[in-house]
């Protein structure tokens, strides 16, 4: 007997040192404040948002969520801490659209976003929209195609770098439309639409920090890259109405190492899902120009997948590299 409690002991503080959170203490999480890394920079959309759902959580679970912004290296820095911390619900992930397309871009990757991150919760779908400067004669996607037809290699389209959103997004319309468009990679997304407004470059795949220079006439909107129209953009047509198969648009939620007690993941989800059923919360998200994505654990893993599967093959077409 003495024998058997002395393998049970054992048993019980392997698993306290594994990071195995017993169900008593998953019901009880979380009891001290919870870090939630942030692959972005403060101040743009992904990091907005990431705040209201650090802000959501903390009132409901009544424990501070801290969001630490750890950018560089394409969300690979934030990425890797997350895979390396203890498994116990007290360090997330904003995982991103960014994490799918980096699980082509990079070869040498020091972990598998898709095996070593566990997903908890999608958030939110994050539209993008095709702009140009003004001085392109083209009112529409299709008087674009023409243009661009026109002028082979003449047309720039930029990008806040290689392997970005906007990258990808831009040869994705290349290849559907039959274009040829040279890309110009910039360091960030405001020197890209500084260029863009200068007309420097003729063209971005922009998400929606372009949305007061449309609304004040210095930029102009050909299309939403979305499958529907948007409520902020309501007279925009969509990319696909014009070239068929066409959609594209990024997402953001949370995830957490691998190992993390499926009840806490499932308290996540649900207080997760709660916000996006909330007025006030889909209010911000809509001021941001993106729209509530509730998913299960289950549902936004395969989610998950197929996004990585789809791009991966857009990445591998256009032969895109990381910078």
């Amino acid at each position: 007997m003495n024998s058997r409690r002395l393998v049970q002991s054992a048993a019980v503080v392997a698993a306290i040192c594994n990071g195995i959170v017993s169900p008593a203490s998953a019901q009880a999480y979380p009891v001290r404040p919870v870090h939630l890394i942030v692959g972005f920079a403060a101040g743009g959309t992904s990091d907005i948002v990431a705040r209201l759902t650090g802000q959501w959580l903390a009132e409901r679970l009544g424990r501070p969520f801290v969001i630490e912004n750890r950018p560089g290296a394409g969300t690979k820095i934030a990425a890797e801490a997350v895979v390396n911390a203890p498994p116990d619900g007290y360090t997330l992930l904003q995982v991103s659209s960014t994490n799918a397309y980096n699980a082509t871009l990079y070869d040498n990757l020091n972990y598998d976003f898709i095996r070593d991150i566990a997903p908890v919760a999608s958030i939110a779908r994050l539209p993008f929209v095709m702009v140009v400067n003004p001085s392109v004669p083209a009112r529409n996607v299709l008087e674009f195609i023409a243009y661009a037809k026109a002028n082979p290699g003449k047309i720039n389209y930029a990008s806040p770098g290689a392997g970005t959103a906007q990258h990808i997004f831009g040869e994705m319309f290349k290849m559907l439309a039959g274009v040829d468009m040279v890309h110009v990679p910039y360091k960030g997304n405001t020197p890209a639409l500084t260029d863009l407004l200068g007309g420097q470059v003729q063209v971005l795949f922009s998400d929606l920090t372009s949305l007061q220079y449309i609304k004040d006439g210095r930029l102009r909107a050909l299309a939403v890259t979305t499958a529907t129209r948007l409520q902020v953009l309501p007279d925009v047509p969509t990319v696909g109405e014009s070239v068929p198969g066409y959609e594209a648009s990024g997402w953001t939620g949370l995830g957490a190492p691998k190992n993390t007690p499926a009840e806490i993941i499932d308290k996540l989800n649900a207080e997760s899902n709660a916000a996006l059923a909330d007025s006030v919360f889909v209010s911000h998200l809509s001021d941001l120009g993106a729209a509530p994505f509730a998913n299960s654990p289950v549902d936004f893993r395969h989610f998950i997948v197929e996004y990585t599967e789809r791009w991966g093959k857009v990445i591998r077409a256009a032969n895109i590299k990381a910078e």
